[in-house]
């Protein structure tokens, strides 16, 4: 797969997640966060799991077997990515869809930094000026007359470092299982199952609330966990993870769109700029190392 279709389906990843947000917002019913989450996660591994299963026999066979280092390294990336989906889903549903999703995105800027301090890894120059106009560009998306901050603010932001952190671990064990159907389900499982049994110890759900919340869960267990999370680990094989930050970034672009589209939600011209700053930073970042060889920062 060449790195232009890798950025495709990290588009792609993008633009189910921003249709996701409300969903996220309106459907758990009277399901508490965590159930939720180890709910529509433990679906998303099912979905999955099929396809999951025929790729480890082949990579098994074919490739390289896998080791203990593979399954602890897919065991810490679905507990971080539990944590962050905790923290982001408990957040959600105490602020609003703006501030949540401009919180999110938070977390672009943070990868290439956690990659340069921890990881000594070297990026393109142009990464830097397009992680921070991302998130300019959200933050004029979710108003840009101030954002009225609330206590669930606070949750979200302090779930940008685990997403930062997950970006991360997926393009490591992406490129090092070359089996991303199988880090995509692994992770799933273990924030499914992580999620349910710290759910139902912590919040002690009822069969009815988890009924109360089924669309929810279908809806995102589906498309925002078994399609998108999926779509990021396969594109994150071939795509550096401060790239694929600023490409997810996106998702609030497509957030727009959907209530344009679905709810007739109308589009101010500042917000509509938010939207096209956001989109040149993702060209900026494709485009620019291509013009010539570029030497990375150091």
């Amino acid at each position: 797969m060449s790195r232009t279709q890798a950025n495709l389906l990290l588009t792609l990843a993008a633009m189910i997640w921003g249709s996701a947000f409300v969903v996220q917002q309106i459907g758990t019913g009277n399901l508490g966060t965590i159930s939720f989450t180890g709910a529509r996660f433990l679906l998303g591994a099912l979905v999955v799991l099929p396809f999951a299963l025929r790729q480890f026999r082949r990579v098994e066979r074919e490739e390289r077997p896998f080791q203990r280092r593979d399954w602890f390294g897919l065991t810490v990336t679905g507990l971080v990515l539990c944590t962050a989906a905790v923290l982001q889903q408990h957040g959600i549903l105490r602020t609003s869809v703006a501030n949540a999703g401009f919180l999110t995105a938070v977390y672009v800027p943070l990868v290439p930094i956690i990659g340069r301090l921890f990881l000594r890894r070297r990026v393109h120059w142009s990464v830097w000026p397009a992680s921070c106009g991302c998130l300019a560009g959200t933050y004029i998306m979710s108003g840009a007359q101030g954002l009225d901050f609330r206590l669930g603010d606070l949750w979200v932001l302090s779930s940008t470092l685990f997403w930062a952190v997950h970006v991360i671990l997926v393009g490591i064990m992406a490129w090092r299982t070359r089996a991303p159907l199988v880090v995509a389900t692994i992770q799933f499982l273990v924030c499914g199952l992580t999620g349910l049994v710290v759910g139902i110890l912590v919040e002690q759900p009822t069969m009815t609330d988890f009924f109360g919340a089924l669309y929810g869960i279908c809806y995102v267990g589906v498309f925002s966990v078994g399609l998108a999370f999926t779509l990021q680990v396969v594109g994150q094989r071939f795509t550096p993870a401060a790239d694929a930050a600023i490409i997810l970034s996106s998702e609030t672009v497509f957030a727009a769109l959907a209530g344009f589209i679905f709810l007739d939600e109308r589009l101010a011209a500042v917000r509509i700029a938010g939207a096209g700053l956001i989109l040149c930073c993702i060209l900026a970042v494709e485009l620019l190392p291509m013009l010539g060889k570029s030497r990375p920062l150091s």
